[in-house]
């Protein structure tokens, strides 16, 4: 079907500045997804996905400029004993990256897999996201497949002894950014991996995770804290029999954040959780859209999603469950709520579910609401100064969120972000 003249025109003038990489072996990739592109369009505001977001600025030739933040604390996870690999406005930068060598792991440079004969990302790159497209196309991930300049492939053959950290550092007011990394995680191997900064003034991220049988994966992202930036992120995993994939995000600050999340439950007794708290103040528009597909037996699934709102800023939840015809025993869980501090933000939500299995416990909820009343009183009259009782109350409005996070020493650090923002408010 044609596209029509709106679409048609902002897709071309898109187009007609990009150059697709010249990187071999995923060249066949790369012109599937830009046909993919040309055909879905580039996103427009009236598209059902896109109602609450608009895309504009996502889509428009040129990245909208993105003043450098600069702050003095020190960046989040640089306590832990961490494998690093830095990206400077989305080039690998190996100088303030660690060896990529590492027990359990298999580590490389998206452009140098071509430079290995039958390289196991070969046939991965690509496949999560174009499989990510129905039932709702995703022509913003399409677009990154076809024009991501770097990123990393890791292959997970056992448990590596530190985290793995890719670190997305900004210092061009104008870099429009396109990274796409490739994760496999083998069966009985498990490993973490960690992602922080803002990386660019327009960002567009792509991540394909592809867990086998038994295989586990732990994902933590801090996004945050240049205001300005504009991001916009894909997460593909497909997971296997037994398998655990669980992700958490926390987002403060950014002019312009969408998360969107796939995954497709295909092995039995698989479990997948992906959770986020954000807050955010002003001129502040984040949006979480995710979609999880049971295909498989005896799996569970959680979408928890925690936002905190002020002084005018707008948060999304777009949240969907699809359990397939024969996925009985299917428990599918999603809460999506906002704490609004003032009568100026505003939370919006679309949670769906769509089940065609008659085995299945399967539920959802949003709520958006003021600070608790009754808890405020009870601190107040203990002579809780209001200030300090608000925080109180919304790190414990947000800790749902973060408990999802396994590793106790990592929530911690989450935990102890959310206060320094609420106390930098607080001043």
């Amino acid at each position: 079907m044609a596209l029509d003249d709106r679409r048609q025109s902002v897709t071309d003038e898109r187009l007609s500045a990009m150059v697709v990489p010249d990187v071999g072996c995923t060249a066949e990739a790369r012109q599937a997804a830009l046909g993919r592109v040309r055909s879905l369009g580039l996103p427009q505001g009236r598209d059902e996905y896109w109602k609450f977001t608009r895309p504009d600025t996502l889509v428009q030739p040129d990245a909208p400029a993105a003043s450098i933040f600069k702050d003095d604390e020190t960046p989040v996870f640089d306590s832990f004993d961490r494998l690093k690999i830095v990206f400077v406005d989305g080039v690998f930068a190996p100088d303030l990256s660690d060896d990529l060598s590492l027990e359990g792991v298999e580590i490389d440079r998206l452009e140098d897999v071509c430079c290995t004969d039958d390289h196991w990302a070969e046939e991965l790159y690509g496949t999560l996201e174009a499989a990510g497209q129905t039932p709702v196309a995703r022509p913003l991930a399409a677009l990154n497949t076809a024009y991501a300049g770097d990123g990393v492939t890791i292959r997970v053959t056992g448990k590596p002894s530190k985290p793995i950290s890719l670190i997305y550092t900004h210092e061009a007011e104008d870099s429009d950014v396109f990274l796409h990394h490739v994760i496999r995680v083998e069966s009985g191997a498990e490993a973490t991996i960690l992602e922080n900064g803002p990386a660019a003034a327009r960002f567009n991220k792509c991540m394909e995770i592809d867990i086998a049988d038994t295989g586990i994966l732990h994902h933590i992202r801090a996004q945050g804290r240049d205001h300005q930036r504009r991001a916009v992120t894909h997460m593909f995993a497909r997971l296997g029999r037994e398998s655990v994939f669980k992700s958490f995000t926390l987002t403060a600050n950014g002019v312009l954040t969408r998360n969107e999340c796939v995954i497709e439950l295909t092995g039995d007794d698989a479990l997948a959780h992906v959770a986020g708290a954000c807050v955010g103040d002003g001129d502040f528009h984040h949006d979480d859209t995710v979609f999880v597909t049971h295909d498989a037996v005896n799996c569970e699934s959680r979408q928890v999603f925690k936002k905190v709102l002020r002084n005018g800023a707008t948060g999304v939840f777009q949240g969907k469950i699809l359990v397939k015809e024969g996925a009985q025993k299917t428990d599918g869980y999603q809460i999506s709520q906002s704490l609004l501090l003032d009568d100026d933000s505003q939370f919006l939500a679309k949670p769906e579910l769509e089940i065609y299995a008659d085995d299945v416990v399967c539920s959802h909820g949003s709520t958006s609401g003021a600070i608790d009343e009754d808890g405020m009183f009870y601190l107040r009259a203990r002579g809780v100064p209001k200030p300090i009782a608000t925080d109180l109350l919304t790190l414990a409005f947000l800790a749902e969120a973060v408990e999802e996070i396994e590793n106790e020493d990592l929530r911690d650090e989450i935990n102890t972000r959310l206060q320094s923002w609420l106390e930098r408010r607080r001043g």
